[in-house]
Parts: C-alpha cells; structure tokens; sequence
C-alpha cells in the first residue's frame, strides 16, 4: 500500500504559514509591502488587540482585477518575478508569493480592491483557504485588506503569541523598519482608534524626527551625523550619532535597497568607527542604507528576508569604517586646539587688578575643639550593627579575601570615609570595607520591592507637575508599567495620545528628575520585553534605587555613614547588590599580613 500523498493546498499553506506568518507583526509587513509595490502613495494601517482581532491595510496602489484578485491567493502566484534569473534582480518586496495565501490559511480575510480604470471592483473573502465569496463590490482605487481573527484555526500558535503590549510593540517596530526607507510615502498608524503615528511626506531627515523625536526634550536630528559615500561597490548614505547621543538602548538600523536587514558583521564596522570615542555599555545611534547593485545580494535566505547575504561584505566593512569616521572629524567631534586661528587673550596681573582683588573671607566655628574625640559623638555599641556578618562570608568570586570572623571584636568601631566612596572599619583581627552607593542602592531597592508587593508606595506631590512624552515603541511598555508605577508612589495622568502628566512620584527620589527616572524604567524594561511581572517589579525598584541612591563619591558624615550600615545590616542580604555587584569587602588579618 502506497504511504506517500500529496497535501492538500489547505494544509501546504498552513506549513508555509508557519514560516512567513509567526506573529501580527509578519502579517502587518507583508500587507504593507505588497502596496509599496503596488506603488501605493499613502498606506493606513489599523489595528486592534495588538492585531490579534483585526490588521487592515488600505492604499492607493493600483489595484487588481477580477481575475488577478482572485490569483493572488494561490500559493507561488506573483507579479514580480517570471524566472528564477529574475531572483537575482529584484527591486521590489515581495517575490515568493507566499504571503497571502499563508495570511488566508491562518485568518479570515477581507479584500476590495480596483484599478483606477475600472468602474467598479472586486470583493474576496476567505475563511481559511476556502472562498467564500467573491463579487462586484464599490470601493476606492486601490486595495483594502482586512486580516481577522489570526490563528483562529491554529489554537496552538495563538497561544504562544505574547502579551497584547509586546506584540504591539512588534507591530510598531516593524511598521518603523518600513516607513524608515519610504519617506516619498505618507503612512498613518492607528491602533484601537488611537493614532500611533501619522506620517507625511518628507524628506528622510524628517521622517527619522517624526518618529522618534516626540520622547526627545531636543530635536532628536541634532544628534545625528549625515554621511554618504559612493564607490564602484556600493553607495552608502545616513545618519550615525555623535558621541554624546549613545545610549544604552539606542536606535539602530540598516537598509539594503529599500529593505530592512540585519548585519552583525556591519554592526562590527560600525563600533569600529567609534573605537576610542563610547564606554563599553552605550550605543550609538545609526540609520545606515546601502545601494548596491541586486546581483551583489541574495535576499532570498530566509522567508523573513532580514537576513541577506553580501557577494563581498568584506570590502564593504573598510569602506562603512572609513565613510563613518569622516563623519565624525568633518564635524569636529574630537575637539582640537586651533594653535594658528586668531589671538588668544591672556589676562596678565597689573596694578589695577591687584587693587580690586578681594581678601579672603574666613569663617570659624569658636566652639571647635579639633581636640575632642570623635567616637565621643557616637552612638554606642557600633560592633552590634555588624553582628549579620559573622556568619556570613564573601561571594565566591572574590577567592582572595578571608571569611568573616566567628567572633568580632567587643571593641567599638568607628567608620571612616575613604576617597571615592567608601567605608572602612578597623577591627582587632581585621577590616571591613563598604561600597556606599552599593550599599544605598541595596537598602532602597528592598525597601522598594516590599512597596511594591504590598502596594504601599509613599508619593511626594509636584508642585510643578513635570510632562512625559514616549515615543510609539515605548507607550505599549508603559502602558504595561502602570499599575506598578502607581504602587510605588509615581501618579500619572494621559493627557494626549503619547504624553503623560507627571503629578507625584516616590518619596524615596527626592528632588530628583522624575522624567528621567521614568526613562531609564522604561529603557531597563524594553531590554527585556518576555520579562514576566515579577522580574518587571525588579526592574522597576532596581533602576529607581540607582537613580535616588547618592552619587559615587559622595563624602558622608560619621552619623550618615552610622545609619547607612545599620540598614544595611539589617537586610536578609546584604553583601551584593540585587544586579549581583559586590557591596562589602572583609579583609582578615591575616590576608593583610600577606600583602606585607
């Protein structure tokens, strides 16, 4: 008995699905990109519960007919190539022609579309590969795509889809990867009826502002360099970031005739180019397109078709290096002294200054007694405050300190502060050394946690309330947040579609910047979007403690140094920070006597 058979188109086209449709966001771009190449001028985009119940697409493009409407939701039909040569010179978006027919397979869809010479156009709708009704319909010129219910056939697949708040962050992003390269187009992005983003026509300096420069208290392009190179290989040209814009999260992207891609290997270019210039953790920001010839690329490696392989990347990589650092000098970002332009005024001494100089003003504090003893002012039994210690010993990742003793010293023990930031204490058998920012950033983030897990965050009111605008990406995120930011003491009001109104926030920042606290929230938690809301209060109470904890450095008072060790004694753990940095140092003396 013959075991093999052909499929059936139903279920081929459910395994095609699988590969090209993974996710709202695979259906949003690939609807787009068949208007773009139906040379649609203006594309509006809706969609609802993070595009699980609705994706429609609408353009101006130039339509289908009765017969090419119907066509194109066969697997392999397509108007873009004839030949598998023309794989080799493609300059539109779409080619395989799986698109569609894998949308259809997993969703129920709506069409109308026309051409701008007929009178009246065509209505498709499918329901999981099969046709349920197609006829003569009015519309526009163009075509509308209506994607419902996706995954409604494949439970499995929809239960594996995100949070509404991540997929429409993918959404979003995807949406930028294409509105980045078509700046002659004019798109609008709505979601649940609120407009995300509505985008004219401009030029790319423009684009790249309008859609990330609302979050920016500056013009987010003052940032940005533009460079542009052509050579025999390739022309390269964009915009890469000063210095001083990195961030830890940064925007980044690149283009290869008119598409997305990514490129660990250009991204390696690039860092090159800023050699010297970035600490290790932050980015620069880069909007970087290549035009090159399509025999020089295949793009035909992955259904997603972001991974695109280069006939000779390795000469590329020199000439995006050089192009980038020309960039910074012709701009002048490493500062230079200019020995040769002008004079320079030097203010010599004379009579008249020496007349006009001020004496000195000294003050003395006539109850001084640099005589008195300093531990006379302190609060007795200090050895108690380090009684959790001797049980205790150090990670294991610092092999050359000694454990803590079993026994401490009777004695009292006095801190001193040391320069740049830190605490000793000087025992018989040995001595202690504190990080005080760690040990401020640990004491406030378990203070946090508990206010968070009870609800009981302590809000300080503004006075002046302060205005937070995020950008698209960013508003899913802190929307998420809010139930949360609200628990620990911030109060936020939505008073327009991407702003929010500021009016309190937790005691335990003080005078600090509330919107930038916000920000580095909302940068921690994009990082990490499958973060569950556990490990999102983490994050919420770790990046507010480093923002109130006092700066590095900092010199404190005796008192000062007395209630920071009594609290951080007082923690279930103490010796690391929550992010796993080392907080307390002992040194035995024994490990003293070795270093002599």
């Amino acid at each position: 008995m013959d075991v093999i058979r052909l499929l059936p188109d139903s279920v081929a086209n459910q395994i095609a699905a699988g590969e090209v449709i993974q996710r709202p966001a695979s259906c949003l771009k690939e609807l787009v990109e068949n208007s773009l190449d139906a040379g649609a001028h203006t594309i509006r985009v809706l969609v609802r519960d993070a595009g699980k119940t609705l994706i429609q697409v609408t353009d101006d493009g130039s339509g289908m007919s009765v017969s090419d409407a119907r066509m194109a939701f066969e697997r392999h039909a397509t108007s873009k190539i004839r030949e598998a040569q023309d794989l080799f010179h493609l300059r539109t978006m779409g080619f395989r022609g799986e698109a569609l027919p894998s949308i259809c397979a997993v969703a129920q869809v709506t069409m109308t579309t026309r051409r701008e010479s007929d009178e009246v156009g065509t209505l498709l709708e499918i329901n999981g590969s099969q046709v349920q009704r197609q006829e003569p319909c009015q519309c526009a010129a163009g075509t509308s795509i209506q994607v419902k219910n996706l995954f409604f056939n494949v439970p499995a697949r929809r239960r594996f889809l995100k949070s509404d708040s991540t997929e429409l962050r993918n959404l979003i992003t995807t949406f930028q990867h294409i509105v980045l390269v078509y700046p002659d187009r004019a798109f609008t992005f709505v979601a649940d009826d609120e407009i995300i983003y509505d985008l004219p026509v401009g030029t790319l300096k423009q684009r790249i502002e309008s859609v990330f420069g609302k979050s920016k208290s500056k013009l987010y392009t003052s940032q940005l360099l533009e460079i542009e190179q052509q050579t025999e290989l390739a022309t390269i040209r964009g915009f890469v970031g000063k210095p001083e814009a990195a961030t830890k999260q940064a925007q980044q992207f690149f283009f290869v005739n008119g598409r997305y891609m990514r490129h660990p290997y250009f991204h390696k270019a690039v860092m090159q180019a800023y050699a010297g210039m970035l600490p290790t953790e932050l980015l620069p920001p880069y909007f970087i397109y290549f035009d090159i010839s399509p025999e020089l690329i295949d793009v035909n490696v992955h259904p997603t078709k972001t991974e695109i392989k280069f006939a000779d990347e390795q000469s590329i990589f020199p000439i995006l290096t050089a192009t980038i650092r020309a960039a910074l000098g012709k701009f002048n970002i490493v500062p230079s002294i200019d020995f040769l332009g002008g004079d320079i005024e030097i203010p010599v001494s004379n009579d008249t200054m020496r007349a006009n100089a001020k004496a000195p003003q000294i003050h003395a504090t006539a109850g001084y007694n640099p005589f008195t003893p300093q531990h006379e002012r302190v609060t007795p039994h200090w050895q108690e405050l380090y009684e959790p210690l001797k049980q205790q010993v150090q990670p294991t990742s610092a092999p050359q300190q000694a454990e803590l003793p079993h026994e401490m010293s009777e004695a009292p023990m006095h801190p001193q502060a040391l320069a740049g930031g830190y605490i000793s204490c000087v025992q018989d058998d040995g001595l202690i050394l504190v990080h005080a920012r760690r040990a401020h950033i640990t004491i406030l983030y378990y203070q946090l946690i508990t206010q968070l897990q009870n609800r009981q965050g302590v809000s300080q009111q503004l006075l002046f309330p302060e205005q937070l605008t995020v950008s698209a990406d960013e508003q899913p995120v802190l929307e998420a947040l809010l139930p949360d930011l609200q628990h620990i003491g911030f109060e936020l009001e939505k008073v327009a579609a991407n702003t929010y109104e500021i009016t309190a926030l937790p005691s335990v920042l003080g005078n600090s910047n509330a919107e930038m606290a916000l920000r580095a929230i909302l940068a921690r938690a994009g990082e990490d979007q499958r973060a569950v809301r556990e490990d999102m209060q983490q994050h919420i109470a770790l990046t507010l403690a480093q923002s109130a904890a006092i700066p590095m450095g900092k010199t404190l008072s005796e008192a000062e140094m007395q209630d920071l060790l009594r609290r951080l004694f007082a923690l279930p753990s103490h010796r690391i920070t929550p992010d796993g940095k080392t907080v307390i140092v002992w040194l035995s003396a024994e490990d003293i006597a070795r270093r002599f």
